[in-house]
């Protein structure tokens, strides 16, 4: 990063300044006149603009890092915006008043989900190194100390950065200042070329292989070797005069490694220039407090695993993938009804298709002899169901009644809490071919509906336009699907998948409305972050839509849970629980890790145990136990971190469009625990986690004498924990505080 030192402000008393709206790091928004000063490019290969500001209602200084209107256009752009602000914000939180804050830029606020987004932070300490030509023995110590505590510091968050150039690292004589967050990755994401020749590493340069906390001991080795000889360095290898300078020899010999496994890591440099310092930052940094919310999800899964497994429903065992509906089905199959829930089968006598009016008409496929022709009029046709003479008329889809057992999904949560546009995003996903690394191809179930759906929904969801919301039912209304589509899995096998998705008015009510749940066969629960997360950076959301946070939980979660049939102590319909609007969390550990995933291209069930956990830890620590009943309910429920629009509306629009994360990760979970999509250890496995091997033998069963007390009764095994204690002398230490290993 270039010091804008030279770039001047407007004089007081000139033009009125402009006002300035944005969030602080506290989660307040402040609103202040301000003035700046000239910009330039802080970078030329990248899009950020810099120019000095002072916000005039504290006369404070500071530099405004942002992007213009055209360069905002570029979700590349944007994410290095986000990827800055992400940084600079979880090391503000992390950090705080400690001694170690001054080593990176201090940020005082954001806006970025405008037109023009961008970052405020205190004007750079000290001078970009590019501008200091050789540096003194005594302060290359002090320097070389410096740079490795911040490295350290990142490598401690399981941050890579990949940008360490003189460019980027300031001194002011006494203290390092590392800048350059953009380049921020996560450790073990793939390499990607960043940064400039000897700077970055060759396995950064090529793109090989994960990130590597010792990727950034190779830049910091660069620069030191031309703080010290005036020059570059070789771009690939060890200098070949490095043992003419003592001191560079003796720390960073090693540094120079081509291959990162053989360099030292940032924490080993450290304590050979400043011995014991690593465990010393290890200390500063806050403690992990997620660990008690962690040990209760295991133990939730625990009783789900002991609990007995789920009993079939609608003809079909969940999570199998058998049954009267896994596979293509006949004429002759009876199919439940998804609004009366009376059985019915294909009846070529009850055949009618629309006109142009939008008005059924019958339909004789006698008359059609062409085979080709008969079965393309067919998919678009619908079946009159008059299996209830009661209920009100209705109509399904003729594919829908000859593929075998539907799968039913229906979309749980209050109004404005985004289930329309995650819906739409997952059609959308799975038109973009979403399905195919896992097997599954997609077709429309009826051509028309599905060609409304995408140019009522998709089309202008990703237009940028914001979606209306979904219209309530009336009162002698039923609950119709909005989208149903034809998903054929690897085995070649076909089922029909249809998605419900009710206003959430609709969702508390407890009239016939809501029959439709008592055959449903997956649930997707979606929460709102401002109604369930009392943080303070959400507290502007909340005062735009005039929201409060709810600690006792949707309203629509319980009346659904309520209306589902009960076996036993769990129910057994599949769900997954997805964090919507999570975009507003973006910055909040663990939203952040999960939501700069690249979509899943294959179903890893420890990695999905890892993120419901991560959810589960984030909801029950700051929403309460109200807010996760899905989850305690449901025996298999996952738990998924989602944004459908990537940011919030400014106006009405998203303005770089609406970019969806992760949004076809809890469909594709559901479909995996209704069998379309194999997983390892099972489906079920999937959801409750596969049981150790103590967990998985009944104690009841233990009657051998290394299981039996004195008197024959069967001994509870004890935990890892219990038997760690119990051999030591006393309480073991926390995880990784031997050694001065930063973990």
């Amino acid at each position: 990063m270039t010091s804008p030192t030279h770039s001047p402000l407007p004089r007081p008393g000139g033009p009125a300044p402009d006002k300035l709206a944005f969030t602080v790091p506290s989660g307040r928004r402040r609103v202040t006149p301000v003035r700046v000063g000239r910009e330039f490019r802080r970078d030329r290969l990248l899009p950020q603009l810099i120019r000095k500001a002072v916000l005039d209602d504290e006369g404070q200084q500071c530099v405004q890092v942002r992007l213009s209107a055209k360069d905002a256009a570029n979700p590349a752009a944007r994410a290095l915006l986000d990827t800055e602000a992400g940084t600079a914000l979880r090391l503000n939180q992390v950090l705080g008043d400690t001694e170690y804050a001054t080593l990176f830029p201090r940020i005082v606020g954001y806006e970025l989900d405008t037109a023009e987004p961008f970052l405020l932070y205190d004007p750079p300490r000290g001078t970009a190194v590019a501008r200091i030509h050789v540096m003194s023995a005594t302060d290359q110590e002090v320097f070389t100390r410096d740079l490795m505590l911040a490295l350290c510091l990142l490598e401690g968050q399981g941050l890579v950065p990949r940008g360490v150039s003189p460019a980027t690292v300031f001194w002011d004589g006494a203290k390092v200042q590392l800048w350059g967050l953009e380049s921020v990755t996560r450790t073990g994401r793939p390499r990607r070329p960043w940064g400039r020749s000897p700077f970055c590493p060759p396995e950064q340069r090529r793109g090989e292989s994960l990130a590597d906390s010792r990727d950034a001991v190779w830049s910091a080795a660069q620069v030191l070797y031309q703080l010290v000889t005036g020059r570059p360095g070789p771009a690939d290898r060890p200098p070949a005069d490095l043992g003419e300078h003592r001191k560079l020899d003796q720390t960073l010999r090693d540094a120079f490694a081509p291959r990162a496994a053989d360099r030292p890591t940032p924490a080993q440099v450290l304590d050979l220039v400043a011995p014991g310092a690593a465990r010393r930052v290890r200390l500063a940094v806050p403690p992990d407090e997620t660990r008690p919310h962690h040990e209760a999800f295991e133990e939730a899964l625990r009783l789900k695993r002991q609990a007995p497994a789920a009993r079939p429903r609608n003809g079909s065992t969940s999570g199998s993938g058998s049954g009267s509906g896994s596979g293509s089905g006949s004429a002759d199959d009876e199919v439940l009804c998804p609004y009366c829930l009376e059985t019915m089968r294909l009846d070529l006598s009850k055949l009618f298709v629309t006109d142009s009016r939008m008005q059924y008409q019958p339909l004789d496929v006698k008359g059609i002899k062409n085979p080709v022709r008969r079965t393309d009029v067919m998919r678009g046709a619908v079946q009159k169901c008059t299996a209830d003479p009661e209920f009100p008329a209705h109509y399904i889809p003729v594919p829908y009644l000859t593929y075998g057992r539907p799968l039913t999904v229906a979309m749980v949560g209050q109004s404005s809490t985004g289930k329309s546009h995650l819906l739409a995003q997952m059609i959308a996903a799975i038109t973009d071919g979403g399905l195919e690394p896992f097997g599954l191809k997609w077709q429309s179930v009826n051509p028309e509906q599905h060609a409304r759906f995408v140019r009522d929904r998709v089309q202008p969801l990703r237009n940028g336009k914001v979606l209306d919301h979904t219209a309530a039912l009336g009162m002698d209304d039923f609950a119709r699907f909005v989208e149903s589509l034809l998903i054929t899995d690897a085995r070649g096998q076909v089922r029909p998948v249809a998605f419900f998705d009710l206003g959430g008015e609709d969702l508390v009510r407890t009239d016939a409305a809501l029959r439709f749940l008592l055959g449903v066969d997956a649930l997707i629960f979606v929460v709102d972050p401002a109604l369930a997360l009392p943080l303070p950076q959400l507290d502007h959301a909340r005062e735009r839509w005039g929201v409060e946070v709810n600690r006792d939980g949707d309203l629509a979660f319980g009346t659904v849970l309520d209306r589902l049939p009960k076996s036993g102590g769990y129910l057994d319909v599949p769900a997954a629980m997805v964090l919507g609007k999570a975009d507003l969390l973006r910055f909040q550990p663990p939203v952040d890790g999960w939501l700069s995933r690249p979509p899943a291209t294959s179903l890893d069930p420890a990695l999905m145990r890892e993120e419901s956990r991560d959810l589960y830890g984030l909801l029950r620590r700051h929403a309460g136990q109200a807010w996760l009943r899905p989850f305690d309910a449901i025996r298999q429920c996952t738990l998924h971190i989602a944004s459908a629009t990537g940011g919030q509306e400014d106006h009405g629009r998203y303005p770089a469009g609406a970019g969806p994360r992760r949004v076809l990760e809890p469909l594709l979970a559901l479909l995996a625990m209704h069998g379309l999509i194999e997983v390892p250890g099972g489906a079920d496995a999937l959801a409750v986690g596969e049981a150790p091997a103590l967990e998985a033998v009944p104690w009841e069963e233990a009657t051998d004498a290394g299981r039996t007390g004195g008197a024959g009764k069967p001994q509870r095994f004890k935990s890892s924990s219990e038997r760690s204690f119990e051999s030591s002398d006393g309480p073991e230490e926390p995880d990784g505080s031997e050694g001065g290993e930063l973990q």
